[in-house]
């Protein structure tokens, strides 16, 4: 789905969305945000535990789909019990924006589900926002992951409840090696994540996976970030990302360079770039795509607009690191403290993820 194409009708539906169910800033719910709060831990997972599976943006109505769902939670040990509207419900596409919260608020309700999974991305994830319960999520932390349109989602949480929550892969996702060993150590283990790197496979005589270092240096803060589309699309809104001191993580799929220029500018203006501790950059997958014929409308490549709007931050940057859309992909938890060393590449977590 190309996410862009989706903009004008996003705003448009969002605001009609806001006219049935009340403006955000007068909701009750933005009276729970707890800023000073610690962030909460959510509790570790095991083999034999039950999952909560929910489709809070595009619905997933394909039933081969749902046996590729519950082949992965197999994998992993994990039963799943399906949200009541994932199957059915209004829409075909997508959910109502009341079904789809409802979906979340039972499964967070629920004492049975040790955790909540998304069973993908798609669009519409930042229309639930308004509506989530975010005292009832902080008074049940459970474990929440997804990624891409699931970032809107991250950031709300982060924001109003306190909540660490995970930028990892969806139950459709494809879960090569790289990407299980990284998802079972951050759900699975109540140890630290030590250090996460790209992998060392190569490529003929380079590097398949290779990391460039834009701004030198290490750094730490509490890592926040995800899909940059997303990112940009909350700006000036309650949920808009927080990056003050914090390790910031961004990454997009399938952008024309100048829509990402367009993003970085409307970032960098809001001043999200210089208050951030240092910043990741994730590999673009199809960013540099000529379909379009960019060089008439942008003559700029990926990496030359992430080192005009990065490279002049007195902060550390590394750029390429395997975050969202790509095969392998790494699982970063929201609000935990972590070290970046942009020189090498790495990020450092000396805290754990979930507790007992």
């Amino acid at each position: 789905m190309q996410r862009r194409k989706f903009m004008k009708t996003a705003a448009a539906g969002t605001a009609l969305s806001m006219l049935s169910t009340g403006s955000v800033l007068s909701d009750s719910r933005q009276d729970r945000k707890i800023p000073d709060a610690e962030f909460l831990l959510p509790k570790v997972l095991n083999e034999g535990d039950t999952i909560g599976v929910i489709a809070p943006g595009t619905a997933v109505t394909d039933p081969d789909d749902i046996v590729k769902a519950k082949a992965a939670a197999d994998y992993f040990g994990l039963k799943i019990k399906l949200g009541k509207n994932v199957l059915s419900g209004s829409g075909y596409k997508s959910r109502s924006v009341k079904e789809r919260v409802n979906d979340l608020h039972d499964m967070f309700a629920d004492p049975d589900i040790k955790a909540v999974f998304c069973l993908r991305g798609g669009y519409g994830s930042a229309q639930l926002l308004a509506d989530i319960d975010y005292k009832l999520l902080r008074d049940n932390p459970k474990i929440f992951i997804g990624y891409s349109d699931i970032t809107a989602m991250h950031l709300a949480i982060n924001k109003f409840s306190r909540l660490v929550t995970f930028h990892g892969p969806v139950l459709l996702s494809s879960f090569s090696s790289y990407t299980t060993e990284h998802f079972r150590k951050a759900l699975f283990d109540t140890d630290a994540l030590g250090v996460l790197k790209n992998p060392d496979n190569m490529s003929g005589i380079r590097k398949a996976y290779p990391i460039r270092t834009i701004n030198s240096g290490t750094t730490s803060g509490k890592l926040i970030g995800g899909n940059m589309t997303l990112i940009s699309t909350t700006m000036g809104t309650p949920y808009e990302i927080d990056t003050k001191d914090r390790i910031l993580f961004i990454e997009d799929v399938g952008e024309q360079p100048y829509s990402i220029d367009r993003m970085m500018t409307q970032l960098e203006l809001a001043g999200k770039f210089r208050d951030a501790a240092g910043i990741i950059v994730g590999k673009c997958a199809g960013c540099n795509d000529k379909g379009l014929n960019p060089s008439k409308i942008w003559d700029n490549s990926i990496g030359e607009i992430f080192d005009y709007h990065l490279g002049k931050l007195n902060i550390p940057v590394v750029s390429g690191m395997l975050i969202g859309h790509t095969s392998e992909q790494l699982t970063l938890p929201l609000g935990v403290n972590a070290e970046l060393d942009a020189d090498l590449g790495e990020i450092m977590i000396d805290d754990a993820c979930v507790r007992d």
